[in-house]
């Protein structure tokens, strides 16, 4: 693709001087098994930079587990501190007070344990691999952009990786906290759920832990996919504008696929979004006045 890319690109050029620069060493024609190792080596790279990462998680298992991942189920977790300290600055005394319900975690199967580690090892070091992960993608489909292409993504790999971190923090710091209460304490006759002999399985939680920020990030990232979409005039802020009610639909489904069945908890990530979406609206405005003036000059 990036072959028949660069040969349709070098033959529309107008002159001879601009073909030099466009067709640098870096840009020239590459079969598509070329292309197929180049991207070999490219996946190489990013599973190398996840392993070395997930080693460091590895030997931080004490911290890993109790500190972040089982970070929600201690009462001196940052989120019930600061929301507590609202109320209190609201003087609403203790009504935003939160404390999680007692549970004793367990493992059932036997190997549980050490494939549930593996488990964390390898999302953990994604997670902190995902700037270079994003890196290796940009530098694989850098030489297929025009030059223009290439000005106009400066910096994409830091701002998608910051999205991405601040999802993340959001799943883990907002949505979270809400979710475990709600499901660790969500009672039916006959079972307390609120038991301090309540058994909760290990992979249970980790796997919710997972869900409630690992989509959050991914999400995050619309802003910067709406502006490159719009970049290349497949998307517009006229018609984002027009299936506004459409958008706000789909938003509460994603908000209801990722969180437990809790209004509560849907309309907190369910805002968020919804202010994202707003936000790519005005990227997208943005980049249709551009692409027009640039086509009438």
């Amino acid at each position: 693709m990036l072959t028949l890319l660069n040969y349709l690109r070098v033959h529309d050029m107008p002159d001879t001087a601009t073909t030099t620069t466009t067709v640098t060493t870096e840009e020239k024609e590459m079969s598509f098994v070329e292309h197929l190792e180049e991207l070999r080596i490219h996946l190489i790279r990013v599973a190398i930079s996840v392993c070395i990462s997930a080693v460091f998680v590895f030997f931080a298992k004490e911290f890993i587990f109790k500190q972040v991942l089982f970070g929600p189920l201690n009462k001196d977790f940052l989120t019930y501190q600061l929301m507590c300290q609202l109320s209190q600055w609201m003087e609403w005394g203790d009504k935003m007070c939160y404390s999680p319900p007692t549970v004793d975690l367990v493992t059932l199967d036997m190997g549980e344990a050490f494939l549930l580690h593996i488990k964390v090892c390898i999302m953990g070091g994604f997670i902190i691999a995902f700037p270079f992960v994003l890196w290796e993608f940009w530098k694989f489909v850098k030489p297929g952009l025009y030059p223009k292409e290439r000005k106009a993504a400066n910096g994409v790999v830091a701002v998608s990786s910051f999205l991405f971190l601040v999802g993340i923090c959001f799943g883990y710091f907002i949505l979270a906290p809400f979710a475990i209460n709600f499901l660790i304490g969500y009672e039916l006759p006959m079972i307390n759920a609120a038991n301090s002999n309540n058994l909760i399985k290990a992979t249970s939680l980790i796997n919710y832990m997972i869900m409630f920020t690992m989509p959050v990030g991914i999400i995050f990232e619309l802003p910067i996919i709406i502006y490159y979409l719009s970049k290349m005039g497949l998307v517009t802020d006229a018609f984002m504008r027009e299936y506004r009610r459409h958008a706000i639909v789909l938003i509460l489904v994603v908000a209801a696929f990722v969180t437990p069945p809790d209004i509560m908890t849907q309309v907190i990530i369910g805002i968020p979004i919804y202010i994202l979406y707003e936000l790519s609206i005005q990227i997208a405005a943005k980049q249709t006045k551009k692409r027009e003036a640039e086509m009438n000059s």
